[in-house]
């Protein structure tokens, strides 16, 4: 990710759901550093918000219903809420959720593109999102796994005015001058039960530490570090509750 802060178009936070609340935060707190504080107000429900220092980082939240995965999502800003959402099912995905009012932060949504794989959309008020990224401990990258990449170019292309690169290998999303993140094949090697899903990575300073951290906790060790060909050094994670994400380190060397 080539900004520090969000910017309208590209991903501006990320956000768990789990199934054990007090669990992830022991987790994430022992391999970023993150300091998760409860919402005072009882009507923001059991969530807790993340800060590394006093910039925010991401939400940790329980389960709201059964039939929802343990798992990171991520969301993109818009200017408007109910505009983008409108343009989701133009290009033919769906609005899951909203778009609705979060007190005086903003005005959220959760869409679909057509292939299945589930974001949110957020204007902005009072909150922007992430009060740092592309830092050690912060979201730095998000990355798309589709089986449908013709598509999926379109469709965010329609909805967010996003760029992508011409790399057949991987293609790399871009706003307002920037990439923020990628866009992967799921081949044959992926089982047919894992739907098409959007992926955070987080920065680390040294991504082989990150993995024993993680593993040491109790989470699973997806993709072992691996230094990508002219690319970061990255691993793929999963948390003892079953939430996947990835680490990096943007020059490869961690």
């Amino acid at each position: 990710m080539e900004c520090e802060r969000p910017v309208t178009g590209g991903p501006c936070w990320t956000e768990l759901g789990t199934s054990d609340l007090e669990a992830a935060k022991a987790f994430y707190t022992e391999l970023f550093g993150w300091r998760p504080e409860a919402d005072s107000r009882q009507t923001a429900g059991a969530y807790a918000m993340a800060y590394l220092g006093e910039a925010p980082i991401a939400t940790l939240t329980p389960l709201y219903h059964d039939s929802q995965p343990v798992a990171w999502s991520v969301s993109f800003s818009v200017a408007h809420a109910d505009t983008a959402g409108r343009a989701v099912t133009e290009a033919g995905g769906t609005v899951v959720v909203g778009p609705t009012e979060v007190f005086d932060y903003g005005r959220f949504a959760v869409a679909a593109d057509p292939s299945g794989a589930t974001f949110q959309l957020w204007q902005p008020r009072t909150f922007e999102g992430a009060g740092l990224l592309n830092a050690p401990g912060t979201l730095g990258w998000v990355e798309l796994l589709t089986r449908d990449p013709e598509r999926a170019r379109a469709f965010y292309r329609d909805v967010f005015g996003w760029t992508v690169s011409d790399s057949a290998r991987y293609p790399r999303w871009g706003v307002a001058g920037g990439e923020f993140g990628g866009m992967m094949t799921m081949d044959d090697k992926f089982p047919p039960e894992v739907p098409p899903h959007w992926l955070p990575y987080f920065v680390v300073t040294d991504v082989d530490a990150s993995a024993a951290v993680a593993a040491d906790a109790g989470g699973v060790v997806l993709m072992a570090p691996t230094t990508v060909p002219d690319g970061p050094r990255i691993a793929v994670l999963r948390d003892p509750q079953g939430a996947m994400f990835g680490v990096y380190v943007r020059d490869g060397r961690g």
